[in-house]
């Protein structure tokens, strides 16, 4: 493995390697917290939906009945009020315009009171501050979890728009979404709810097809570094559509396809 190290650092150009904590949500973790400290913004279709009204969207005006099923996690939550939990969680992750103004970023993390996510940090130019504030961010256990949760349910709101798109045969659908329904456990949105998306972050992480699903629903273009596969044409997996290629990078490092870091590449 130390060979494969060297040839990270000598043909790939990877600096260092930043450790991420290892749970089922370890992926979604390092996804994010790229985003978080590139300044990404929010994925372009969410200028024309609302994402904190999916819950209700999906529910009232689509008839997704079955969404109150949706599991969070390793919390297995059971309660009758599934709809406000995820909504919670959405708004912990899309966060408020404006409640960074002001804020002195480099405070000490103990002292930061107001909540920080996806809308502030990205309008946040300078690095060193983005910086700052993610390394901030990612000590909050119990918030990062509802981060998790909110991109799950992004990801089974993108897989309910492939699948009534398909139905009404239409050809706008990434091809990945085929290999999806074909499978036995995920015909559909909901068997794909029951038996994958509910199970992340608890008994599970992300599989291949859920990684294309997962930067299809960001817009992001997931680059993967196999060290498993090393010398073979799987060792660099590159997770996004042909024609999405403007999509920002973000890189992940896993020895053994279940935890991932984040390769920091020189520049």
């Amino acid at each position: 493995m130390r060979e494969t190290y060297k040839t990270l650092f000598w043909r790939y150009h990877v600096k260092y390697i930043r450790q991420v904590s290892g749970d089922k949500y370890c992926l979604l973790r390092a996804v994010l917290f790229q985003i978080f400290s590139q300044g990404l913004p929010l994925p372009s279709w969410t200028k024309a939906t609302d994402i904190l009204k999916l819950p209700e969207k999906l529910l009232y005006s689509q008839g997704c009945n079955w969404i109150q099923q949706y599991s969070f996690g390793p919390q297995q939550y059971t309660g009758s009020n599934t709809l406000g939990k995820l909504r919670k969680c959405i708004e912990a992750l899309k966060g408020q315009i404006g409640s960074y103004r002001g804020l002195n970023l480099l405070m000490p993390t103990s002292c930061m009171q107001i909540h920080f996510a996806w809308v502030e940090i990205s309008g946040i130019k300078d690095q060193s501050q983005r910086q700052h504030l993610c390394n901030a961010i990612f000590t909050d256990r119990s918030m990062e979890h509802k981060f998790y949760e909110a991109i799950k349910f992004i990801m089974l709101y993108q897989v309910i728009e492939a699948y009534e798109c398909l139905a009404s045969n239409q050809e706008c659908v990434p091809s990945f979404f085929s290999d999806l329904f074909r499978r036995d456990t995920s015909l559909d949105p909901l068997s794909y709810m029951m038996n994958h998306l509910n199970s992340i972050g608890d008994r599970r992480g992300l599989d291949q097809i859920d990684l294309f699903l997962l930067g299809h629903s960001l817009e992001i273009k997931i680059i993967v570094y196999r060290l498993c596969k090393i010398n073979t044409e799987d060792f660099l997996e590159t997770y996004t559509e042909d024609y999405q290629r403007d999509w920002h990078e973000v890189l992940l490092l896993t020895e053994d396809d279940r935890h991932y870091h984040i390769p920091v590449v020189k520049i």
